[in-house]
């Protein structure tokens, strides 16, 4: 029988269940001006985190801070730019003193076939959606180990596990950060931090531009709702608590078990019990 190994009984108290989870701690979101990562930063501060937001729109990312309180600021960053990460993770140093919990959730999207795919737009979706949380992990890792229970919480997406029509330059930089977050979770395992990777079905409509070639419509699930962000606010905060200690290296996949294989839409009477007396023969 293998054995188990148990989990620490002393030290400092872990945020679980019935608390606030993330009391105390102090987290750092990208792309945190709308759509996931507002919705991120909103459940953080809700469960006790102060929050660094950072993003690339002023404006909506004041405005979600403000909206926040004292628990928030906002700070412009650019998350391909390497010079501003060293920048930005010294002044978290300085006025918060620590981080506990960094989540890459900025990203871009292109839709097109291979063909029409351009050379600049593949390049330009693999440094937002990979060189920058590259960056980011690569900054923030000593302060990360520094407070001795550091989380990495990457936003991936249905297509880090599975390909789609179209989406070639997203599934390939969204599969990278998969392979990313494991690389970092082994790295870290002895050294006080975890990586995992939230992968939803769908995500921030503003994020999804035109087909190339076409004029399409608004990104909706499949089954016609729109996006709940709630529901990846909250896998994110799993990731980011004490409740998942014992995770890393490991993928939630938030499709509605679309990615499991095919599912049949078989008739109610199919599933009477009744029938088992009549599979004999």
């Amino acid at each position: 029988m293998r054995a188990v190994t148990e989990l620490p009984t002393e030290g400092p108290v872990l945020q679980t269940a019935g608390m606030h989870r993330l009391d105390g701690k102090v987290a750092l979101v990208t792309g945190a001006a709308r759509g996931t990562g507002a919705a991120v930063a909103r459940q953080f501060v809700a469960e006790g985190a102060r929050v660094v937001l950072v993003d690339v729109l002023d404006d909506r990312g004041q405005a979600i801070a403000a909206e926040l309180g004292d628990a928030a600021r906002f700070v412009h960053l650019d998350v391909t730019d390497e010079a501003a990460w060293s920048r930005l993770v010294d002044g978290i140093a300085a006025r918060e003193g620590t981080l506990h919990v960094l989540v890459n959730n900025a990203a871009v999207l292109h839709l097109a076939t291979i063909d029409a795919t351009a050379t600049d737009a593949f390049e330009r979706v693999m440094r937002v959606n990979v060189l920058g949380p590259f960056l980011g992990i690569r900054t923030c890792l000593a302060m990360l180990r520094a407070s001795g229970a550091g989380a990495i919480v990457n936003i991936g997406s249905i297509d880090s596990v599975q390909g789609a029509s179209l989406t070639g330059a997203y599934t390939a930089s969204k599969f990278a950060l998969r392979g990313l977050t494991k690389v970092v979770a082994l790295e870290n395992r002895k050294r006080g931090v975890r990586a995992n990777i939230v992968c939803p079905m769908l995500g921030n409509p503003e994020m999804h531009p035109e087909i190339v070639g076409t004029d399409s419509g608004p990104m909706r699930t499949r089954d016609g709702a729109a996006p709940d962000l709630d529901v990846i606010a909250e896998a994110v905060c799993y990731f980011a608590s004490d409740e998942s200690r014992f995770c890393t290296g490991t993928e939630l996949v938030l499709d509605g078990g679309h990615s499991a294989g095919l599912a049949l839409d078989l008739p109610d009477a199919w599933f009477d019990p009744r029938l088992r007396s009549k599979g004999v023969g």
